[in-house]
């Protein structure tokens, strides 16, 4: 499997439901296997991504935060 980011969501600024919504647009433009880093800056968009790849079957690779940044890596299914 790739380690290469094939994609990159900026949703910074954005708040609920609008990172979601973006990644799920995102995430039909990308293959199998291909992985997508999304930056957000809503508190709430920790739970959210874990919810949704639970919900989608998406793997959530990686979740992190710095200066108030939130960085998700999203493996498509």
């Amino acid at each position: 499997m790739s380690t290469e980011i094939a994609q990159r969501v900026d949703a910074r600024g954005l708040s609920c439901p609008m990172p979601i919504v973006k990644t799920a647009q995102a995430m039909k433009t990308v293959g199998p296997g291909a992985l997508l880093e999304v930056l957000a800056t809503d508190p709430g968009s920790v739970k959210d991504f874990t919810a949704w790849a639970k919900t989608t079957g998406h793997e959530l690779v990686e979740s992190s935060v710095e200066g108030g940044v939130y960085r998700f890596v999203l493996r498509h299914k």
